[in-house]
C-alpha cells in the first residue's frame, strides 16, 4: 500500500467526521485528563499528540507541563485540525498538518508523544512507530491510548476482539520493541485503553 493510498484512505474517513466527532463522543474528557497525568511530564517538557484529531488531548497535556511546556497536535486531516481550532484548541497547543511517519521534527526533539485511536489508522505501524521513537529523547515516554478498551472498541464497531489485533498485548510488545519502545505498562479495561513505553537508547 503506497503513502498516497493511505493519505487518501485516511482523509476520506476523517474528513466526513470531522465536524460532528466531538459531539460523538462527549463523555471522554476525562479519561483523557487521566491518561495525560500518567505520561510522567513535568512542567516545561515537550509533548507531540500524534495524529491529534480535534485536539481533545491537547488541553489536558498543556495542564501537564504547564505554560512554560511545549504541546504540539500534528493531524493528515486538514478537516480535523480546523475542527481543532473552531474549539479553541489551538490555545493550548500548536496545531500542525503532518504525517506521522514523516514529522517535521529533529531527532529527540520531544520527552513524550501521546497517541489517541492512533495504532489502527498506521499505515506501516513498525516504520511509524520507529519514526515516533527518533523524535523522542532516550527514556522519553510514548503512551497509546483510547477511550475504551479493545473489546468494548470491538462490540461498537460490530466486530470480534482478535489476537493478531495490534492492541493485544504480545503483538503490540513486539511492535515496539521493533521500533525503538520497551512496553512499560499496559491496561485494557472496558472504559481505558493505554500502553505505556519508553523510549530505548
Amino acid at each position: 500500500m503506497t503513502d498516497d493510498h493511505t493519505h487518501t484512505h485516511v482523509l476520506d474517513f476523517f474528513t466526513p467526521r470531522a465536524a460532528d466527532w466531538d459531539s460523538r463522543f462527549p463523555d471522554d474528557g476525562p479519561a483523557y485528563a487521566a491518561a495525560a497525568g500518567l505520561l510522567g511530564l513535568r512542567p516545561g517538557d515537550t509533548v507531540l499528540d500524534a495524529g491529534c484529531g480535534t485536539g481533545r488531548a491537547l488541553p489536558a497535556l498543556r495542564a501537564v507541563v504547564g505554560p512554560g511546556g511545549t504541546v504540539l497536535g500534528a493531524d493528515l486531516t486538514p478537516a480535523m485540525l480546523e475542527a481543532a481550532a473552531r474549539a479553541g484548541r489551538g490555545a493550548s497547543g500548536t496545531l500542525v498538518r503532518a504525517d506521522v511517519a514523516r514529522l517535521p521534527l529533529r531527532d529527540g526533539a520531544l520527552d513524550a508523544v501521546f497517541g489517541a485511536g492512533l495504532i489502527s489508522h498506521l499505515a506501516r505501524p513498525g516504520a511509524d512507530m520507529a519514526e515516533l521513537a527518533r523524535v523522542v529523547r532516550p527514556d522519553g515516554v510514548l503512551a497509546l491510548f483510547h477511550p475504551i478498551g479493545r473489546a468494548a472498541l470491538a462490540a461498537r464497531q460490530g466486530r470480534a476482539i482478535t489476537d493478531d489485533d495490534l492492541r493485544a498485548e504480545p503483538r503490540l510488545r513486539e511492535l515496539l520493541a521493533g521500533a525503538g519502545w520497551r512496553l512499560e505498562s499496559y491496561t485494557d479495561e472496558d472504559d481505558r485503553f493505554l500502553a505505556l513505553a519508553s523510549r530505548q537508547g
